[in-house]
């Protein structure tokens, strides 16, 4: 893997609804809204079988950083109103990433 690859990481949560995620991201999200350090992407919704999440971090190590330093503590502290089972995880090297260019 060369270095500056974008990692992508889908979580889907079975059964997982739009108040677990909420209460979920204000445990492990920084509180004025923004992405943790290393997050360059967030998006989450509804689907077919519960609740998904997508996010893409500037690196493999900076998700890892997040995972175990942050969202893997506060998950196994647990979450008041927050999921309840781990996710199925699905991980991937970011080899293409478009995005709309700035307005001029």
């Amino acid at each position: 893997m060369c270095n500056g690859m974008s990692y992508g990481v889908v979580h889907q949560f079975k059964g997982g609804t739009k108040d677990q995620y909420e209460a979920s991201i204000a445990a492990v999200h920084p509180s004025d809204g923004s992405l943790p350090a290393g997050q360059l992407f967030h998006a989450a919704g509804p689907s077919a079988d519960g609740w998904t999440i997508i996010a893409v971090h500037e690196s493999k190590e900076s998700w890892e950083a997040f995972r175990d330093g942050i969202l893997m503590p506060r998950m196994q502290e647990g979450i008041p109103g927050g999921f309840s089972e781990p996710p199925e995880e699905t991980v991937f090297d970011v080899v293409n990433e478009v995005k709309v260019p700035a307005s001029a």
